[in-house]
């Protein structure tokens, strides 16, 4: 999808999600349908930007598309730092540039089982992935986690597909979130399905790791920053499978495992 697919829609509502601590709310924010054409497929991005931010806002900020359809579009962010603070104060009819959808997106197999492996706002990609997958009974999420479950959109997962979560409060809980993750990628390469995965790199080079050893056959969601979203500006690059330099934004941000080096 080009860039050139760009909106100016209006915010139908934009909240806080459960009791995050202020300055780290995570937010829903849901905006007019783009009406794009052909579509959008879950794991595919937008680039947002209000129409009245400053210039001191230079670039756009990329999103997972959470879900959408005919006439909402949902994006989950977490306030972080200067972009997103501002994107929080945004009100109900307010006008946001979007342009998308971007990148590459999920496999979704009819036919065989798929662990969903999210890290903290990796959840966000599940939520359109679930709604738009045609056997929700194959799905399986495991959601590792550091705010309440209150402050994702997980019951609304849960209700729909096997759901496991770990929530790290200490940094004990890291082995036992590598482990379980270790655990599951086995399990899922034993009986042939597909692992999706989408989080923080620490997470997703974990999983990475784990997809060598047992040989899965996994997906990974890389959320490099990015600043323009078509290629231009070269600064979300990854390496590939061969160690080389590739661009997130155009030959992700979905990738398979056996298309990147994550290691170091």
């Amino acid at each position: 999808m080009s860039a050139n697919n760009c909106r100016a829609v209006k915010v139908i509502d934009i909240k806080a999600l459960g009791l995050s601590s202020p300055g780290e709310e995570i937010v829903e924010l849901k905006l007019e349908y783009p009406d794009w054409k052909p579509g959008w497929r879950a794991g595919q991005f937008v680039m947002i930007r209000p129409v009245s931010w400053p210039l001191d806002l230079v670039w756009g900020r990329p999103f997972s598309i959470c879900n959408a359809d005919d006439s909402s579009l949902t994006i989950l962010f977490q306030v972080v730092g200067r972009g997103t603070e501002r994107l929080f104060e945004l009100k109900e009819g307010d006008k946001v540039n979007v342009w998308g959808p971007l990148g590459t997106f999920f496999s979704k197999p009819a036919d065989r089982p798929v662990l969903m492996l999210a890290g903290g706002m990796g959840i966000a990609p599940f939520c359109g992935y679930v709604d738009t997958h045609s056997q929700p009974e194959n799905l399986k999420l495991f959601f590792a986690h550091r705010p309440a479950l209150e402050n994702y959109p997980y019951k609304s997962l849960s209700d729909k597909v096997e759901v496991e979560d770990i929530r790290e409060t200490k940094p004990e809980d890291i082995p036992a979130i590598i482990t379980r993750v270790d655990e599951l990628v086995k399990e899922y390469a034993e009986k042939d399905g597909l692992i999706t995965a989408c989080g923080p790199m620490p997470f997703l080079r974990t999983i990475w790791n784990a997809a060598n050893k047992y040989g899965a056959d996994a997906e990974l969601s890389l959320e490099n920053r990015m600043a323009c979203g078509i290629g231009a500006c070269l600064g979300c690059v990854a390496k590939d499978g061969d160690g080389h330099h590739t661009q997130v934004c155009t030959t992700g941000p979905v990738f398979k495992a056996t298309d990147l080096s994550l290691e170091g």
